[in-house]
């Protein structure tokens, strides 16, 4: 059995505003709730891996996260503290999806998009289930039999459908909407042991 923690990366007020209410009032406030429920886990580093969308797969995958750690990002600093605990940073996305999607951006904000706003609709939408395969793929090809993956990912993506049967997904949003606290550490996943608290919905 290999265990995915499906982790929320929240960014503006509209994120918090959809997803938890007035339960929180900042980003600093959920990603310190984060890193709470994941000390709770009491996860054993050594068997766990971090995938962070828009990390490309290259060889410099610690020094993007620090970096963009240094400039202030909550999620990358919380990376670079679990790293320092022993779990090992995955390249997660595919550099060249990433490079297209950027160009499409830009080239939307230039207003130099061709084509109707559907189409550029429909060319992002692409683009992300592209993004949320390859994604999917790098976790099915590294998480291995007895490992916990923490996956951060913005909200518009949806890598699950595209995940390996036997990957067991748990997500951390029910569980900061309930507050809930520790039941069980998390030792090696097996049957009817999955991290307990975390919901699958």
């Amino acid at each position: 059995m290999r265990t995915l923690i499906v982790i929320p990366t929240v960014q503006t007020e509209k994120d918090i505003a959809s997803l938890f209410g007035e339960r929180f009032r900042s980003a600093d406030e959920i990603w310190g709730r984060i890193r709470r429920m994941i000390a709770e886990l009491e996860l054993p580093y050594a068997d766990v891996r971090l995938y962070q969308d828009a990390l490309p797969l290259c060889e410099k995958e610690p020094d993007i996260v620090k970096e963009i750690a240094a400039r202030g990002s909550k999620n990358h600093q919380f990376l670079v503290e679990l790293m320092e605990q022993g779990a090992r940073l995955v390249g997660t996305e595919n550099p060249y999806l990433l490079l297209e999607e950027y160009r499409l951006l830009q080239s939307a904000l230039g207003g130099r998009a061709h084509g109707p706003g559907n189409q550029r609709e429909h060319q992002s939408q692409r683009l992300l289930s592209d993004r949320d395969r390859f994604i999917a793929g790098r976790i099915n090809a590294t998480l291995l039999p007895g490992e916990i993956g923490l996956l951060f990912v913005g909200l518009a993506h949806s890598v699950e459908p595209f995940l390996n049967a036997d990957i067991l997904v748990r997500r951390l949003v029910s569980s900061l909407r309930d507050g809930q606290a520790k039941t069980e550490p998390a030792g090696e996943p097996g049957p009817g042991r999955p991290i307990a608290h975390l919901h699958d919905n």
